[in-house]
């Protein structure tokens, strides 16, 4: 982590593991200012991969699950990198600017996806990838205050536009790119700025009445939510439409990787497993196998205590069921439930 970012962060109580702040030690007041005010995130160690050349629209196009051609400087989208058989590998936010496409990209799958996208380059692509990570800082604004802190700092002229529409502003001195959205089904924003302005903007933030949220609180809003992750939803056993992610697909742009099974998935109504939340009545881990009576249906991926008692996220059988759906899960019984981050159509 930049060195003068990480002197503000533990001055105001900062809790690291592994270079990521987990907490500010206040865990609580930050979830409910998440509900009613508006936290911020320090969430630099998500990657940023930035493509350039006059090529960058057709091989992104090309290479994932969103319409790019359509898109105009100033807009975004979230987009799906898949396998050849339409596996998950990443879920991504792309940014496209005047000159490149800026890629918001999971920490776990930053080298990968620079590789991946290297070996599908070809000697004509006119297109350059560089690992901009460690040149920049990423915050989240998160919360139903987000626009008014934006007016706070003169930056209101992106607040009610589209998710994943963004634009330069000025923040005093500093240059920050602003995004809508947040990378969860709550209002907010996405800050990207400099590494050398990340302690000042950082600064003017927390001035300006946003709180400090650490990632032990972002991961349960994840999980409350519904934002698959790496590792945990997006892995070899899942594919876009079974991690109900419908909203990053085009079912009308044409060939791309994965293109041919998502197709027929949806064509043949071949989606044999969903991502729906589970309400449990105690802990569980995830991996735990989900039944019904003697049967097999799901698996729980990801679990989180929150306000309201234990919760996770599951992939559960189409033929099952779904919201409503009473189960068991190792020595709990749960309820399938909906979570608003997936969507089951496309736009």
């Amino acid at each position: 982590m930049i060195q003068a970012l990480q002197d503000v962060l533990t001055a105001a109580g900062a809790i690291f593991e592994d270079g990521v702040v987990v907490s500010f030690g206040n865990d609580e007041a930050a979830i409910a200012s998440a509900a009613s005010g508006v936290v911020v995130c320090e969430v630099s160690h998500w990657g940023r991969i930035q493509v350039s050349d006059s090529d960058r629209l057709r091989f992104l196009h090309n290479q994932t699950t969103n319409d790019f051609q359509s898109l105009k400087p100033g807009q975004g989208c979230d987009t799906v990198f898949v396998s050849s058989t339409a596996r998950t590998i990443d879920l991504v936010t792309a940014y496209v600017t005047e000159d490149t496409v800026l890629l918001l990209v999971s920490p776990s799958r930053r080298q990968q996806l620079i590789q991946w996208m290297d070996k599908y380059l070809f000697p004509m692509d006119r297109v350059q990838l560089k690992d901009v990570t460690d040149d920049t800082a990423t915050f989240t604004l998160i919360g139903p205050g987000s626009d008014a802190l934006l007016d706070k700092l003169g930056a209101s002229a992106i607040v009610g536009q589209q998710s994943a529409n963004h634009q330069i502003v000025q923040i005093g001195e500093i240059e920050v790119r602003v995004a809508v959205g947040n990378g969860l089904a709550l209002p907010g924003y996405t800050l990207i700025v400099s590494a050398d302005n990340a302690a000042a903007l950082w600064e003017k933030l927390v001035e300006v009445g946003a709180i400090p949220m650490g990632d032990r609180m972002w991961e349960r809003l994840r999980i409350e939510q519904g934002r698959p992750v790496p590792d945990r939803e997006l892995t070899d056993d899942y594919n876009p439409l079974e991690a109900r992610l419908w909203q990053t697909i085009s079912f009308n742009k044409g060939c791309y990787i994965g293109q041919e099974t998502i197709a027929r998935l949806n064509t043949y109504k071949g989606v044999k497993q969903q991502l729906w939340g589970v309400r449990l009545n105690a802990p569980a881990l995830p991996g735990t196998p989900i039944m019904i009576g003697e049967e097999k249906v799901g698996k729980l991926t990801s679990y989180t205590e929150t306000s309201q008692g234990s919760f996770g996220l599951a992939y559960i059988r189409t033929k099952a069921g779904g919201e409503g759906l009473k189960v068991q899960v190792g020595d709990t019984e749960g309820e399938i439930v909906e979570v608003p981050f997936l969507t089951r159509q496309p736009n």
